[in-house]
């Protein structure tokens, strides 16, 4: 079954995404990173040419050639699916396709509304039997 993990009150969900990766590619995990649309790939996408900033990390979309050598795949298409070991979901809606995946991390950031569409979300998956965890970043929403 696949393990859930929220991250909560964070500043920047892109950066954190990336944060989030980089310790999933430190432990030799493969990450898929689903963004809401087009122009959500492209901005995240950016980030990780520069992040860390040591260098970047290699990623490409799951439609490139190079998809199942690489490590990172960022996209808002859910196929094909290159993989299925940790996707982060950066979207407001639960993937359809998460269960396929071993792990789901969902990012949740500062304003009302996504922390609204979040507690959906985690509701959904607790009422289907996923066990969550659930990680705090910063301080406490007011």
């Amino acid at each position: 079954m696949t393990e859930v993990f929220f991250y909560t009150n964070a500043d920047n969900k892109l950066q954190t995404a990336c944060t989030l990766t980089i310790k999933a590619l430190a432990r030799g995990m493969r990450v898929m990173l689903l963004t809401p649309d087009a122009a959500g790939t492209e901005r995240l996408s950016k980030l990780m040419w520069s992040a860390p900033s040591t260098g970047f990390f290699p990623h490409c979309r799951s439609g490139d050639r190079l998809a199942p050598v690489t490590p990172v795949i960022v996209d808002h298409a859910s196929d094909p699916i290159v993989h299925d070991e940790v996707l982060v979901n950066l979207c407001d809606q639960t993937p359809a396709f998460f269960s396929r995946f071993q792990r789901l991390v969902e990012i949740v950031g500062t304003a009302e509304a996504d922390r609204e569409a979040a507690r959906v979300r985690f509701r959904f998956y607790r009422d289907r039997g996923y066990a969550i965890r659930t990680h705090q970043l910063g301080a406490p929403a007011s």
